[in-house]
């Protein structure tokens, strides 16, 4: 994607305009912006931290710069997902399965949405935790691919994917920094604010 590029390395950085990031007000229509440039601003105005790479070798050396910036190194990620160990198991992370026993969720989501930054995760990466029963610290192992315009374009995705076993327990990843405004947010359970790391891999 040219956004990520210009934005993350090689070639010039993207302008912004201050009317899309700066001006406009919190329930104006969005301007007409590629999916990917929405999510990212929305993201980061939503405090998630993020990490855009187009290889796997780079997922690992970011995962490890977090790893190293944390001092995490001593500390078993808690994770669900048993491809997702697999996958990065011999990149020097040890698991858990218990929550109690790590400062760190990592985890795969179903889909990106642009329209509010968030991340749309379901019970095949949360089980049946609710979102104040996970560590305050979470990183995100996701794909561009996917990247949706909206919570109801991710829904129908999930429903045409899984046919009549749709998963339960949907929600999203919103809120990466506590404030006045999210700290009881029905719509993600209430006390959700997560320190958010998000890894974004490359793979259109």
């Amino acid at each position: 994607m040219g956004l990520f590029d210009k934005l993350f390395g090689g070639g010039k950085q993207k302008k912004v305009s201050k009317e899309t990031t700066e001006t406009r007000g919190t329930h104006m229509p969005d301007l007409n912006i590629p999916v990917d440039e929405k999510f990212t601003i929305h993201f980061k105005k939503n405090g998630g931290k993020f990490l855009y790479c187009d290889s796997n070798d780079e997922i690992y050396h970011a995962l490890r710069n977090i790893v190293a910036e944390n001092d995490w190194q001593d500390h078993p990620f808690y994770a669900l997902d048993d491809k997702l160990k697999d996958q990065f198991a011999k990149k020097n992370l040890t698991f858990t399965d218990k929550s109690k026993q790590s400062d760190v969720f990592f985890t795969r989501c179903e889909h990106l949405i642009a329209q509010n930054g968030s991340i749309l995760v379901c019970s095949n990466q949360l089980m049946d935790k609710k979102l104040n029963e996970l560590p305050y610290n979470v990183i995100v192992f996701a794909t561009t691919s996917q990247l949706v315009e909206s919570i109801g374009e991710g829904l129908k995705t999930i429903k045409k994917k899984y046919g009549h076993n749709i998963p339960a327990n949907i929600t999203t990843l919103k809120h990466f920094q506590a404030n006045e405004n999210n700290s009881d947010d029905f719509l993600t359970y209430g006390s959700s604010s997560k320190n958010l790391y998000l890894l974004l891999l490359e793979d259109l």
